[in-house]
């Protein structure tokens, strides 16, 4: 007699296996498209009507998703994006991949998992696979997941498999996509993560193991404390470097050379994106439940959270050296995506340089090629044209993100004053523009006025 757990790894390894992906943003739309390519039929449930309409349409609202892809898979059947809960019901695989932000008291907001938990439980049936991977603290799939499974009846391991495997997508990456990132994956029991292991060995490149979803989700949180504690540091060190008169650009490229022992960061106006500024949160948020104070993640934070300020202090004092004021001079930022070249503006310290600035009478215009409106506090933003008179006109021109679409030659030709937080305008011939950066240029670097 053929097992429940025999039934679900032949439909995996045929390709007749029905895949769910709950959530289609930045992650899952990406994750449904490559089990498409591997020639599953896929069920994306979204809670949102307008990212159904337009997916159904055959169109992309994610950057590094080509809508010709989309439509293809629309087109053959293979994929089908809806707002029916019911339709889980259908999946033999369900992978969830939705928001996990911070509440105001940087405390996880685990609404959007237990709401998405919810309805994957309501559907679930004997021989289906739950995969979770939003990005939580320890803990998550065991405590929060499995006993919504179990409320069904169903046993883990036995006549259902859930198992943890953490997103690593990053948007905009030339070189690293979701196919060619090997994916963690840490199940319930051995058998859970074999049954894991398989579904994504069929579209990813590489799957790599763990003997628990606590592993599996520590390891997410722990690449990218590496990253924040880091960035942390080199910022830190833009700081020492400003006030030692010393180029920190120069500092970290001759740093770089070693080539063992030295991994190279750079700094910048503030940290942004879903997972570096928050994902360590988790972390600290579930220690602070077990009376430990994570000292490093808290002082990297702190470190982070202030760069916007530097920034701002940066343009004050530059103005401040031309005999302006940031009260009624007129500020262009440049870049509002939370890095070079992609539309993502989640916690973009951009919005945190426009906000000190226009808090202190500074009449703040951006633009962005990738992002040319957006909505805060309620209200639609709209950017400016990069023209001749709006560089002209700027009394300071302030670069949050270095996108390649921008011709930095141009704007130090025509501004008159350039506040760089990315070295973006490094190695270019002097122009017009006094340029001032994060910390005193080399010698070399200076430009004429």
């Amino acid at each position: 007699m053929t097992s429940i757990r025999d039934r679900l790894q032949q439909r995996i390894e045929s390709r007749q296996a029905v895949c769910a992906v709950v959530g289609l943003g930045y992650v899952g739309l990406p994750l449904a498209m490559e089990l498409c390519e591997a020639g599953f039929h896929v069920i994306g449930y979204d809670v949102q009507q307008r990212v159904i309409d337009l997916l159904m349409r055959g169109e992309s609202h994610i950057q590094d998703v080509p809508a010709a892809q989309v439509a293809r898979h629309v087109q053959s059947g293979l994929f089908a994006a809806t707002t029916d809960e019911a339709r889980l019901g259908e999946a033999d695989t369900v992978s969830i991949a939705v928001p996990t932000p911070l509440a105001k008291t940087r405390d996880p907001d685990m609404s959007y998992v237990i709401a998405a938990s919810d309805a994957v439980a309501r559907q679930a049936h004997p021989g289906m696979l739950v995969v979770l991977e939003s990005t939580t603290y320890p803990g998550t799939t065991r405590d929060l997941m499995m006993p919504r499974l179990e409320a069904r009846g169903l046993t883990i391991g036995e006549d259902a498999f859930l198992a943890f495997s953490p997103e690593r997508v990053d948007p905009g990456n030339p070189v690293y996509n979701t196919r060619n990132t090997p994916k963690v994956v840490g199940g319930i029991t051995a058998t859970c993560t074999d049954m894991a292991s398989r579904l994504y060995s069929a579209c990813i490149d590489r799957t790599v193991p763990v003997s628990s979803p606590e592993v599996a989700e520590l390891v997410k949180l722990l690449e990218n404390t590496f990253r924040s504690v880091n960035i942390g540091l080199v910022n830190e060190m833009a700081i020492v470097c400003d006030r030692l008169g010393v180029d920190v650009w120069e500092v970290i490229d001759a740093a770089a050379t070693k080539p063992f022992g030295f991994m190279k960061f750079t700094p910048g106006p503030g940290i942004g994106g879903h997972c570096i500024p928050l994902d360590p949160h988790y972390l600290a948020w579930k220690m602070r439940t077990l009376n430990y104070k994570t000292r490093f993640i808290d002082l990297a934070s702190e470190i982070n959270s202030a760069m916007p300020a530097y920034v701002v202090e940066k343009v004050a004092r530059a103005l401040n050296d031309v005999r302006r004021s940031v009260n009624g001079a007129r500020a262009l930022v440049l870049g509002v995506a939370y890095k070079n070249d992609i539309d993502d503006m989640r916690e973009s310290p951009a919005l945190d340089v426009i906000r000190l600035l226009e808090a202190q009478g500074a009449h703040v215009e951006y633009h962005d090629p990738h992002v040319p409106r957006f909505r805060e506090d309620g209200h639609e933003v709209v950017g400016v044209p990069l023209t001749d008179e709006t560089l002209v006109a700027a009394d300071v021109v302030v670069i949050v993100t270095n996108h390649k679409a921008v011709d930095y030659q141009r704007v130090v030709d025509l501004a008159s004053l350039v506040v760089d937080t990315r070295h973006a305008t490094a190695n270019l011939r002097p122009g017009k523009a006094r340029i001032v950066s994060l910390t005193p240029d080399a010698p070399k670097q200076h430009a004429t006025v």
